[in-house]
């Protein structure tokens, strides 16, 4: 291989890895939630930077499958989980 081409790749490389873990570090909390909406229940897990960003993201997940429209997903996302499980990363 060229040094040009095995420079490239490693720079590539770097970035990616670089990229990788910024997004890994910012994730310092993980919730559980169960959330009910519409006699519906769906569980789902989510990490954040705190426990309110991981909260909120866990709840976003579980009423995708439940809520049809924008109205009942953000109608969904505000509705307090039945169960919530925390733990730090």
């Amino acid at each position: 291989m060229r040094r040009s081409t095995i420079l490239t790749l490693l720079a590539v490389a770097a970035f990616a890895a670089l990229l990788l873990y910024n997004t890994l570090a910012s994730q310092r909390v993980e919730c559980r939630v169960l959330v009910e909406y519409d006699g519906q229940r769906n569980g789902a897990t989510a990490s954040g930077a705190n426990a309110e960003a991981a909260e909120r993201e866990a709840r976003t997940a579980a009423c995708g499958p439940m809520a049809r429209g924008m109205d009942a997903s953000i109608a969904c996302s505000n509705t307090p989980p039945v169960t919530k499980e925390c733990r730090s990363l």
